[in-house]
């Protein structure tokens, strides 16, 4: 008993292979990955909200990352993103210092204070800073493109 083949009546030709791409379900997977991007990019900003004074240094080149101190409008201190009340900012300093006992260096800081404080807000943050051992701070600003950046380090903090 023979087989039938194909119904062209060519035998061993079935369909010639596609050499087109089909480039659909690139574009679709594409425009998802780049509305999660638009729709988590703000997200990842800084959340306490400190209005910076403007500068023309250069950023600083980092290794590790820095512990962020912000003073805001109002004189509320932050840690990262947590408010610190003034009697717990020795003890919150301290935590950074031995959270960091094993290392050569210590921890960077960045200190981040609104344009609108007293001076003397600043110095006793700075302070308190330097009375944990904390004196590797640099001075966050906002430069001539609107991002924070950290200026050259304060290699010194004394009251």
């Amino acid at each position: 008993m023979a087989m039938s083949g194909p119904p062209s009546g060519r035998r061993g030709r079935g369909r010639a292979p596609m050499a087109d791409i089909n480039v659909t379900p690139l574009v679709d997977v594409m425009l998802v990955l780049l509305i999660i991007f638009m729709v988590t990019a703000p997200l990842l900003v800084t959340g306490v909200p400190v209005n910076l004074p403007e500068t023309r240094a250069k950023g600083l080149d980092q290794d590790q990352k820095p512990r962020v101190v912000s003073v805001d409008r109002d004189g509320a201190i932050f840690i990262d993103d947590d408010q610190v009340s003034d009697a717990d900012l020795p003890d919150r300093f301290a935590e950074i210092v031995s959270a960091n006992a094993g290392q050569p260096d210590p921890p960077q800081i960045f200190l981040r204070a609104d344009t609108a404080l007293d001076y003397g807000r600043v110095m006793r943050v700075m302070g308190e800073l330097n009375r944990a051992g904390l004196n590797k701070v640099a001075l966050v600003s906002t430069g001539a493109d609107g991002g924070d950046t950290p200026a050259a380090p304060v290699s010194s903090v004394s009251e």
